[in-house]
């Protein structure tokens, strides 16, 4: 009887532990914010975040301040991008635009309204994954992990980030992985202890195969990432149970798409708002809550898509407007969903409440 009475307590813990597949984790990855915990970021450029004396028609100009803004920068100079040539690492120390927005770094940190904030970076080496393989690269990854340091902020790097969007990055598995882990290494031997790796898939496409084929590894990854448009899967999110990886959903914007048909996703037309809230935003707040025990952290890109000269030909993005504060009926459910106690803010004590081992 006591044998049997100890099985079925075992059984229960375990039925209990699988619901949604959620379990509390004990070992936090590098800055993994508390079990329950969720860091909320916004970008992706300077006017989508606002609050900034020349942006003052963004986010934290309608809302509270995020606790993470999303930047991007590159390995890849002598690329050209809608009239814009790279030198590498545009857009870090200096203001860069590549047809999606002014982008500048050094911007937030130099500026009060976001120095409690931590900063996500989009870091593109699209044409150049061999030669950042090959050492060819390798002072501005040294450049990169200096001005990272001098940050004194917790930092999520997203080094190539989308690797399976072979349509657009067409990256090459073996020079991408070789090219990821010379990456680590001149920062682990500089010691930039203040940043964490992102490994981010497009969300769509790739099975788990596919995944395990294009991963760094375990020792050299921090964060599993994935972008969230119109139909994203859920593939990434159990990639990352699997290698007891915390989630950081990179890319987050209302795409109202059935298979390969896009809607308007204008948010300033009321109908489009509500539609886009019933279809869009509460799936991905349910997301968020059934999986909590590894998302735990989210950057909405918070603009007019349909406007930027990379997206307006573009057919997934070209009929978008994400700006939460075009909408009174979006923006007064924003509110309500941010103002839970699972969505951290950039407090003075937020870096030292996220693991730093």
């Amino acid at each position: 009887m006591k044998f049997t009475k100890t099985i079925l307590l075992f059984l229960l813990g375990l039925a209990v532990q699988s619901i949604s597949g959620q379990k509390s984790k004990t070992n936090l990855a590098k800055f993994e914010p508390p079990n329950g915990k969720c860091l909320v970021f916004v970008g992706q450029d300077l006017g989508a975040t606002g609050g900034l004396d020349n942006y003052s028609n963004g986010y934290s100009d309608f809302f509270d301040t995020p606790s993470g803004v999303t930047v991007y920068t590159n390995l890849s100079p002598g690329d050209e991008s809608f009239g814009y040539f790279n030198k590498g690492l545009d857009g870090l120390k200096t203001m860069a635009n590549w047809g999606a927005g002014d982008s500048w770094a050094q911007n937030y940190i130099d500026d009060t309204t976001y120095a409690h904030s931590l900063m996500a970076i989009g870091l593109s080496m699209v044409n150049h994954e061999k030669k950042v393989a090959k050492g060819e690269h390798d002072d501005l990854i040294k450049e990169l992990g200096s001005w990272i340091k001098s940050t004194g902020r917790p930092i999520f790097l997203r080094i190539g980030y989308e690797f399976d969007g072979w349509d657009w990055n067409h990256y090459k598995r073996k020079h991408y992985l070789n090219a990821w882990k010379r990456i680590h290494a001149i920062f682990e031997a500089m010691e930039v202890n203040n940043v964490a790796l992102v490994w981010q898939s497009k969300g769509t496409g790739s099975d788990q195969a596919v995944l395990e084929d294009w991963y760094p590894g375990d020792a050299i990854v921090d964060w599993c990432g994935y972008s969230y448009f119109g139909n994203p899967d859920e593939e990434m999110i159990t990639f990352a149970r699997k290698h007891g990886k915390p989630v950081f959903i990179a890319e987050a914007s209302p795409v109202l798409q059935t298979d390969n048909v896009y809607f308007d996703s204008d948010l300033k037309k009321e109908a489009v708002a509500k539609r886009a809230w019933q279809n869009w935003f509460v799936p991905f707040f349910r997301t968020l809550n059934e999986h909590q025990d590894v998302i735990k952290a989210f950057s909405y890109i918070n603009v007019n898509w349909s406007i930027q000269p990379m997206w307006i030909t573009n057919p997934v993005f070209q009929k978008v407007d994400s700006r939460i504060q075009v909408s009174d009926f979006i923006s007064e459910k924003w509110k309500a969903e941010m103002a839970k106690a699972r969505y951290l803010k950039p407090t003075t004590d937020l870096w030292s409440r996220l693991e730093n081992k």
